[in-house]
């Protein structure tokens, strides 16, 4: 299980879940009690969370923090952080519109030692960014998705993004729209869907020098055999790029990796048990 170890980073108050933090808190203590538990990274939160936290907890939490409004919010975040009882894995920071790379790197300094994922705008600031990234050793975060169409990547979009994050030696996380493992429609809304599982082939492809025609390829792929048959074999290095995913629900990208045959199956069903 060691390619999926911390793959799910527990969104679970952000939409479509929108679970509320008095329910998410102790969900994610469950999870990480769980026999999967070795699949879940932190907890993430919008900056503003972080003044409720504090009277659910009770005990240490290992918390990601967004912040949506860009660098400016992190002088909050890390004052509120240092108040409570948690352990701040990273925090994962929006560029603000027209805001160029050199005064967007150049602002995070409130974030110290906290590794930073740094949201890669989709317009034609990316190859700066990503350059940026490279340069001073900050890792990426792609937005895979939402809840409008236009906020999910298109193939070509997003196999060119992960490409040029490999091609830089950029390690990077996904967020939103990963709501299945692999390749999809969702019967509801529409929207073209990337898989999770197509997303880690992908990056082990770009690895493995394969252009960006073929990482699109691999992320349009529909077949849940053929797309799980390729993920039984990839290196766990892999991970030293794609870090991990949001995902507003934990146990469903488990069941679905248990129905694929990549995990033991039933894995999901025993959570909140101590193993």
């Amino acid at each position: 299980m060691s390619v999926f170890a911390r793959l799910l980073d527990d969104a679970a108050v952000f939409p479509p879940g929108l679970t509320p933090l008095p329910e998410a808190v102790p969900a994610h203590a469950r999870h990480r009690r769980s026999r999967y538990r070795d699949m879940v990274g932190p907890l993430v939160l919008a900056a503003p969370a972080l003044d409720e936290l504090g009277a659910l907890l009770d005990g240490p939490l290992e918390l990601s923090v967004t912040a949506p409004g860009g660098p400016a919010q992190l002088p909050g975040v890390m004052a509120a952080a240092a108040a409570l009882p948690v352990r701040l894995q990273s925090l994962e920071v929006a560029a603000p519109e027209g805001m160029s790379a050199t005064g967007f790197f150049g602002a995070l300094g409130p974030a110290g030692e906290v590794p930073v994922f740094v949201e890669i705008p989709r317009d034609e600031r990316r190859a700066d960014f990503l350059a940026a990234c490279a340069d001073t050793g900050r890792q990426a975060k792609f937005r895979t998705g939402g809840v409008r169409a236009e906020l999910y990547p298109d193939e070509a979009e997003l196999a060119a993004a992960v490409g040029a994050a490999v091609r830089a030696g950029v390690a990077f996380k996904a967020t939103a729209g990963l709501h299945h493992a692999i390749r999809n429609t969702d019967p509801e809304t529409g929207f073209e869907q990337h898989g999770f599982l197509n997303l880690l082939l992908a990056t082990a492809a770009a690895m493995s020098g394969a252009g960006d025609a073929e990482l699109a390829a691999v992320l349009a792929e529909r077949d849940g055999a053929a797309v799980a048959a390729q993920v039984s074999t990839v290196d766990e290095s892999v991970r030293e790029r794609f870090r991990s995913f949001g995902t507003c629900s934990v146990i469903e990208p488990v069941t679905e990796l248990a129905a694929l045959g990549l995990v033991p199956a039933g894995l999901a069903e025993e959570e909140g048990e101590t193993a």
